[in-house]
């Protein structure tokens, strides 16, 4: 048994055995790989040696947590952030930059510089500004316009971004906060100037000053702007179409009697070819109620003569006037018609004296042809073609800003239920087909909806200084601006804000801006007497309106860059606002 035992433990089993060939198989590889390395490895002397042994020594060992002092991954790392705020910090230096002193000299003017969309990156690779730009800055620093107050800007905004170098107030609010603001908004409450329980911090004043009542409001809806692709594609029926029509209607009749009332300042309608201004009167510079529409088409002008509703054209040019005076019976008026200092927005008899001339011109001119001998047909011709060029001439400026109306006093009434009455108001094909226009006011009114902005707070960092920076998208009413402003003049030393406007309403401000030159000097004196005088009755008037009383001010201001058209503007404590 013992000889047995000890044969079978020297026999190899066919595993182990093909395990010993692989085993031999690698060291004889790994014995033909060194062999052949040490035949083509280069012999050393003994001082490459020593030269080899020093620099591994000298070489010191990276530590894995230590920051880099090259710029190469700092670079890197800041060229992301850098694409995502080009457009706040291009704004910050156009801004912010804009109050400069030099030494041993009085405080300068504010300086409102050029805008330029690679100011930031020209900032970060130039240190020091060169003579050159200090002239451009100084010429234009002499055109810029510096008030102590922030004009009014009836246009429209869609964005805006305020930038300071402290910090602004928080956009993530607490409860009590949320609530404060919420009720003094729906309540018309000033809080910080009336003693209340609700909260008075900052946070909670802008907050309140970011609301707005809005109807009709359909979530899946963009109603304003109204031609947003997301509203292609987009079906009512018709029973909906009814509901939603009899809801505006009642919303807009109690809408507009609020604004007669004055216990609305103003509020737009926005349709899908065109947008209605209604102020009430004081606002805007206007003794009476009144409306502005933009724009305006030949054939909505001939229906509003139809309807006996007159008008007036504040932005036509003077030729394009006189070219269509005689194929109406209303006023469009001209640059040459001006009233106590102001553009005539009625009839007028010297107008209608030169409209009775030039038809009994042509009448003349008609009688002498035909004693010429000229063919009836080609008299026809003739007049056809004058009346398609006079035509013409009408319709030039369809669809821009020149083709405003202005509409005030008893025929704004006469407006309105022409508004209410038209098809064209409700359109029937197209976006939004049977959705009514769109109503905006910054007061409560019948059907309305309550809808908020919504505002990013961010922090840009520029050469090693923090600016903070608030971003809001979305519908700006005039009173935004004036609210923020005010908010951030009691508790800041300086800002700067940038805007964006809403292009189809731009007319709104160049005409209130029209209609509140004044143009003859020698009614200069009399022309303010009269205006700080209806400021104060429109303030007095409109008192009850929901606003606080600086915004009413600022809306019933008259005279010199009381309205403007708004892109950037910066405020510094003690020097006032440099806009442009």
């Amino acid at each position: 048994m013992s000889s047995e035992g000890s044969l079978s433990s020297k026999w190899t089993r066919p595993d182990d055995f093909i395990k010993l060939q692989r085993l031999k198989q690698k060291k004889k590889q790994l014995a033909a790989r060194v062999s052949s390395n040490n035949n083509k490895r280069p012999e050393l002397n003994e001082n490459d040696k020593c030269k080899l042994l020093e620099a591994k020594i000298a070489q010191k060992r990276k530590n894995p947590f230590a920051k880099f002092a090259d710029g190469a991954k700092k670079q890197k790392h800041d060229e992301p952030h850098v694409s995502s705020i080009s457009d706040a910090q291009t704004s910050l230096t156009n801004n912010l930059t804009c109050f400069t002193s030099k030494k041993h000299s009085p405080p300068a003017k504010l300086v409102l510089q050029k805008f330029d969309a690679q100011a930031f990156a020209k900032l970060l690779h130039q240190a020091k500004v060169t003579q050159a730009d200090e002239e451009t800055d100084a010429a234009l620093a002499a055109q810029q316009k510096h008030t102590s107050h922030l004009p009014i800007d009836w246009c429209l905004k869609t964005r805006v971004r305020f930038f300071c170098p402290t910090e602004l107030p928080a956009t993530q609010l607490k409860t009590s906060q949320l609530a404060s603001g919420l009720t003094s908004f729906v309540r018309c409450f000033d809080t910080y100037h009336t003693e209340s329980t609700l909260d008075i911090s900052d946070a909670t004043r802008f907050n309140q000053c970011t609301y707005y009542w809005q109807h009709p409001h359909l979530p899946w809806l963009t109603l304003y702007p109204r031609s947003a692709k997301e509203n292609n594609g987009i079906t009512i029926g018709e029973r909906e179409r009814k509901a939603l029509a009899e809801e505006w209607d009642y919303s807009f009749r109690g809408l507009f009697q609020l604004l007669r009332a004055r216990q609305c300042p103003y509020f737009y309608l926005c349709a899908n070819s065109f947008t209605v201004l209604f102020r009430a009167a004081g606002s805007g510079g206007r003794a009476e109620t009144h409306a502005l529409v933009t724009p305006s088409t030949r054939g909505m002008r001939s229906a509003l003569r139809q309807e006996g509703i007159e008008f007036s054209m504040p932005l036509k040019q003077q030729d394009a006037a006189y070219g269509v005076a005689s194929n109406s019976s209303f006023t469009e008026e001209s640059e040459g018609n001006i009233i106590d200092g102001r553009p005539s927005v009625t009839v007028a008899n010297g107008q209608a004296e030169d409209n009775e001339h030039i038809s009994d011109q042509d009448d003349d001119d008609d009688a002498w042809l035909e004693s010429l001998g000229v063919d009836e047909r080609e008299l026809r011709r003739i007049q056809t073609t004058h009346a398609r060029r006079l035509q013409a001439a009408e319709m030039s400026e369809d669809f821009s800003d020149n083709s405003l109306l202005l509409i005030e006093g008893v025929e704004c009434q006469g407006f309105f239920s022409y508004l209410l009455n038209a098809k064209s108001t409700i359109t029937s094909v197209g976006r939004l087909a049977g959705v009514p226009p769109t109503l905006l006011a910054p007061v409560a009114f019948p059907k309305a909806t309550m809808q908020n902005l919504l505002p990013r707070s961010k922090k840009v960092r520029l050469d090693g200084v923090d600016y903070y920076s608030i971003d809001i998208k979305g519908l700006l009413l005039p009173t935004f601006l004036p609210s923020v402003a005010m908010l951030l003049c009691e508790t800041r030393q300086a800002f700067s804000a940038t805007l964006a406007s809403s292009i189809n309403t731009l007319a709104f401000t160049k005409a209130t801006q029209k209609l509140l030159e004044i143009t003859p000097a020698e009614s200069k004196a009399a022309e303010q007497e009269a205006g700080v005088s209806g400021q104060v009755f429109g303030e007095q008037n409109l008192s009850e309106c929901g606003l606080l009383p600086a915004v009413v001010g600022a809306i019933c201001r008259t005279g010199q860059h009381a309205v403007g058209l708004l892109e950037r503007f910066c405020y510094q404590q003690g020097e006032g606002y440099a806009w442009s």
